[in-house]
């Protein structure tokens, strides 16, 4: 009997451990790419060619228009669009920066809005990050100890989001003014690098009458594969809880 509960008990510690926890995981997670920062660096490419290639440029940014439109209003999209139609090429790259720009603000602001619940918020922010990644190689460029200092605060917007663990092991509290501190940090160095008046969404074109503040926000909703794991080590416990119980009364 003994050694069947130590058997259990080696099966289920090897079950928690091949299961891909995200609560285990105190890491961005999964690779999270953010499709428009993907799109963003593939128009760079094709505006980089001699000469640049406008129409390549545009078909990628159109299969990211519509999530555009649909959480920032019509205007950026409008914009851009235009600059492609011009053949400004410094004008589209300049808008597209803003873009990301304030897409990185929208996942913060997203992740403070969920920020009680672990999954969605590490979830968007590392949706944040990685549209930030796209743009750290200009700002490394150009100015190193800033690009340095965003990255360092992103890890301590992480690190703020706590961490709920395992039926209590590794779990950490959640930390909702360094996040903030954090958040606030990061819009400061961005607004500055980028000389942007404002980060709020509809604010794109300081001349545009169109005042569209759409923001629905875009949540990344836990995965209902994560409770695989619990399912499983209920279901095993329960089993010999049960097998222990009926041991006894035969016995």
């Amino acid at each position: 009997m003994k050694k069947l509960f130590i058997y259990c008990l080696l099966l289920l510690f090897s079950l928690t451990q091949s299961f891909p926890l995200t609560a285990k995981a105190y890491t961005y997670g999964d690779p999270n790419e953010e499709a428009l920062a993907e799109v963003y660096k593939k128009m760079l490419i094709e505006l980089d060619k001699n000469p640049p290639d406008y129409a390549i440029a545009e078909k990628h940014y159109n299969t990211v228009k519509e999530e555009v439109d649909m959480h920032m209003g019509p205007e950026p999209s409008k914009v851009i669009l235009q600059d492609l139609e011009n053949e400004d090429k410094d004008k589209v790259i300049k808008d597209m920066d803003q873009l990301l720009v304030l897409n990185i603000a929208r996942r913060l602001d997203n992740t403070d809005k969920n920020f009680s619940e672990y999954e969605t918020s590490k979830r968007l922010l590392a949706k944040g990050f990685a549209t930030y990644e796209a743009l750290s190689p200009k700002i490394e460029a150009r100015n190193p100890e800033t690009d340095k200092e965003i990255k360092s605060e992103f890890d301590k917007a992480l690190n703020s989001l706590g961490n709920p663990g395992l039926f209590g092991v590794g779990q950490k509290e959640a930390d909702k003014n360094a996040f903030d501190a954090s958040k606030d940090k990061i819009f400061s160095l961005l607004q500055k690098e980028f000389g942007l008046k404002s980060l709020k969404v509809g604010h794109f074109n300081e001349n545009s009458t169109n005042t569209s503040t759409q923001n629905n926000d875009w949540t990344d909703v836990s995965n209902l594969k994560n409770w695989l794991p619990l399912v499983v080590i209920v279901v095993i416990l329960g089993a010999v809880v049960i097998f222990t119980v009926r041991k006894k009364k035969k016995s």
